[in-house]
């Protein structure tokens, strides 16, 4: 009999930089399992230094990094994670991203511009990893830029749960912010049994995050509005949109979103707001002075646990999102 073999058990590792270690911590707890030490630390110069203090070799390495500010920062210390893990003779490594960076450079509005998107994926593939696993991706073709399985979570579910037990359905109008979610909303129609409305936007391409007018599409009177989207930067736009549907005579606003980013002036903006309540999920961290009443963080722990679980075992990561596209 030629050749070696062995009785040795597949092995789980979960890495995590150090960008929101907290939910990292949440997946580790819903696995049962723990973060792989790691030691990681800038030089004078501003490199990044990462080394495991276990082995990894032979395991299905998963590791964490939510592309949060700084986020050029964190995208390399993933980048750097992933080469460590190759190099360690990880039997393979997949790159979960809570939180995908520069995913709205996803194509080219004008000449000479750049596919950010694409080449973030680029990065992924060429430092080592086998797998991306993202939530809610502010494009599905961002699926198509990596040379790979993708696994894409959705917060929908969750959301619409949250929702739905809050509000009185028979009083619920499901709103759209642009003409490019009104895809996703519809699906929170089909889930709450609610009506869908859309903001009509006109935006200023010379300036990110500004739009020049915003109209409503749909009877909004006297409804409860959710307005639905899958990232809140600056909160300019979702404001602005808010107040187009008071001034259409809504009885109350809810914005829900999947990802909360608020940067810059999105703390005054989100305090300042007619808007009722502000439901993120902890994709990335909410900083301190945006722990406000209004403002309601759900986990998408669980979540991304169920689909570690499933891509370890060999199962089936779409079953966990039946119905959402």
């Amino acid at each position: 009999m030629s050749g070696i073999t062995t009785s040795g058990e597949k092995k789980l590792k979960l890495f995590s930089g150090r960008a929101h270690p907290e939910l990292a911590k949440e997946v580790a707890a819903a696995l049962g399992t723990e973060l792989v030490p790691t030691k990681a630390f800038e030089f004078a110069n501003g490199e990044i230094y990462v080394r495991f203090l276990d082995s990894a070799r032979g395991a299905d390495c998963f590791v964490m990094q939510s592309h949060t500010a700084p986020i050029n920062q964190w995208i390399m210390e993933q980048l750097i994670m992933i080469d460590a893990l190759k190099r360690a003779s990880a039997k393979s490594i997949t790159a979960i991203l809570p939180f995908y960076g520069y995913a709205r450079q996803d194509k080219k509005h004008l000449g000479r511009e750049p596919i950010s998107a694409r080449l973030v994926a680029d990065l992924l593939r060429q430092a080592g990893a086998d797998r991306l696993m993202a939530v809610d991706l502010h494009t599905a073709q961002i699926q198509g830029f990596f040379d790979g399985p993708v696994d894409h979570l959705f917060a929908l579910p969750m959301l619409c749960d949250y929702i739905g037990e809050k509000v009185d359905r028979s009083k619920l109008t499901v709103v759209s912010p642009d003409a490019g979610r009104v895809k996703v909303a519809d699906q929170w129609c089909d889930r709450l049994d609610a009506p869908l409305a859309i903001i009509h936007k006109r935006r200023d391409t010379s300036q990110a995050n500004t739009i020049l007018s915003a109209e409503v599409v749909g009877d909004v009177k006297g409804r409860v509005c959710v307005l639905v989207d899958d990232m809140i930067d600056t909160a300019g736009t979702i404001c602005a949109a808010a107040d187009a549907l008071f001034d259409n005579g809504a009885a109350d606003v809810i914005v829900a979103a999947t990802h909360g980013v608020l940067s810059g002036p999105a703390a005054d903006r989100l305090k300042n707001s007619r808007v009722s309540e502000f439901v993120f999920t902890n994709t990335l961290p909410t900083p301190a002075e945006l722990q406000l009443d209004k403002v309601t963080t759900l986990s998408i722990a669980p979540s991304i646990a169920a689909a570690i679980r499933e891509v370890f075992e060999e199962g089936s990561v779409t079953s966990l999102f039946e119905g959402v596209h």
